[in-house]
């Protein structure tokens, strides 16, 4: 597997696990798709912009639930 595979094989692993963390793994994935279309309008540095944002950080925070998935990009997958 070449660096570049290698690299395009994390990223979609990374995107994948923020789905799960989310929620939304059993949701459908055409309403996962409108969704994310939806989110691309959203203008980065907008008020709508940053409160998405702050409620991702605010996700990203340890969980006190050890059966709760947690998805980290520096994860140390190689």
């Amino acid at each position: 597997m070449t660096a570049e595979r290698k690299k395009d094989a994390r990223e979609k692993f990374l995107l994948g696990g923020i789905v799960v963390k989310a929620g939304l793994s059993m949701a459908d994935r055409a309403f996962l798709l409108g969704g994310l279309i939806e989110l691309a309008t959203v203008m980065p540095g907008s008020s709508e912009h940053q409160r998405l944002r702050d409620i991702g950080e605010a996700f990203k925070a340890p969980s006190l639930d050890p059966s709760s998935p947690r998805v980290e990009e520096n994860a140390g997958w190689r």
